[in-house]
């Protein structure tokens, strides 16, 4: 386990508005209560509170990948096509806020409006 720092910067803060995901043909997920991860150069990625996303859009994919800073990512797939969206269930303290909050990957989907 790494922990953010001055090298590798972690921040996590509410998002002002609403999120919207759309994907096959209809609004996967939509809410007002989003986080937002920025982490050391990679583009901000939105979270989006589990209660805030359609459970019939998603099915568990076995795909799991380790992140040295956040823990192990679980994935989904989302309206029919490939993992699509991720989680991490069980997330090191540094970034526990992002717990029951699903992500979705912007060229998987057909729009994320913010």
């Amino acid at each position: 386990m790494k922990e953010p720092g001055p090298t590798h910067p972690i921040t996590i803060t509410p998002h002002e508005g609403t999120v919207r995901v759309r994907a096959g043909g209809r609004v996967v997920a939509e809410s007002a209560r989003a986080l937002v991860l920025r982490e050391a150069t990679y583009p901000p990625v939105f979270y989006i509170p589990r209660e805030d996303v359609a459970a019939d859009a998603l099915r568990a994919n076995p795909q799991r990948t380790h992140c040295p800073y956040k823990g192990e990512a679980s994935y989904f797939d989302v309206a029919g096509g490939p993992a699509a969206a991720w989680s991490y269930e069980n997330p090191f303290p540094a970034v526990a806020r992002i717990r029951r909050h699903l992500a979705f990957y912007p060229d998987r989907v057909e729009a994320i409006e913010a």
